[in-house]
């Protein structure tokens, strides 16, 4: 055990029939990191952040956080946590306000301290003009900031992001780069699945790599970045990715210019 981790993994295993999702995987992440868990589609990253919030039980391997076991606390670990799924988990019929609000409620908090928290975040996620709109006319990056506030009613020491920055727009996911540079600042820990490396690059203190269920390499940024002679995280995983090479191609029914 390592006093200094938020999230520390060994040999974690999932399979799902005959599909083998994580191959023993290792994982370090220090408290108060920004950690963004990068690879290919299907490398395990939704999978291994399903395991580490309780949603999927592992075959086999350790899981701690905080220095704890989550097998054996989870339910007092799961309120030390906040996630926001991929896959966004909110009550249509309910508006902003009030899912915030039922969301603190859950976590224990009283009515007046959920209804506070609920108004704060509402501002800092630029929500407060649409506060009493109901979810269901929420857009998609409506109702991705709203998720993220609602992670964060129960001032969660420890957040994991899926993708927070899919198919969103411009305005959405300058506020959610704010938002997460904010808590990063304050110490929050932080693990965060993208395709955006760029986001990756501006955001993260450390990285971890991913293919086929199995870490290839992780650490501080600039550590990765040293250690696979890169200027940034695009470099570095395209070398433990190995992307091939672009190639030329000319369509039959596309002259080609000059011809």
């Amino acid at each position: 055990m390592d006093d200094g981790l938020a999230v520390e993994v060994s040999g974690l295993k999932k399979h799902f029939g005959a599909v083998e999702a994580l191959a023993g995987l290792d994982l370090r992440v220090p408290a108060g990191a920004f950690y963004a868990f990068l690879g290919p589609n299907g490398a395990g990253k939704s999978t291994t952040l399903s395991l580490l919030t309780g949603l999927l039980a592992p075959d086999a391997g350790e899981i701690r956080l905080f220095g704890e076991s989550f097998s054996g606390a989870p339910i007092a670990l799961k309120a030390r946590v906040g996630v926001v799924p991929e896959t966004l988990a909110l009550f249509e019929r309910l508006t902003g306000r009030q899912q915030l609000t039922f969301s603190g409620r859950l976590y224990g908090l009283s009515a007046q301290e959920a209804a506070g928290r609920a108004e704060e975040l509402l501002e800092l996620t630029e929500l407060s003009g649409q506060a009493e709109a109901l979810v269901a006319g929420y857009s998609k990056g409506m109702r991705r900031r709203l998720a993220i506030a609602s992670a964060l009613i129960h001032a969660p020491r420890l957040v994991f992001l899926d993708e927070p920055f899919e198919g969103i727009d411009v305005l959405a996911a300058g506020v959610i780069r704010a938002l997460l540079a904010e808590l990063s600042r304050s110490g929050v820990t932080l693990v965060l699945t993208t395709h955006v490396l760029e986001i990756a690059d501006r955001l993260a203190t450390h990285a971890g790599f991913i293919q086929a269920g199995r870490l290839l390499d992780e650490g501080s940024l600039g550590e990765l970045r040293e250690r696979h002679r890169s200027a940034d995280l695009q470099g570095v995983f395209e070398r433990l990715i190995s992307v091939p090479a672009a190639r030329s191609t000319q369509l039959s029914f596309y002259p080609a210019r000059g011809r």
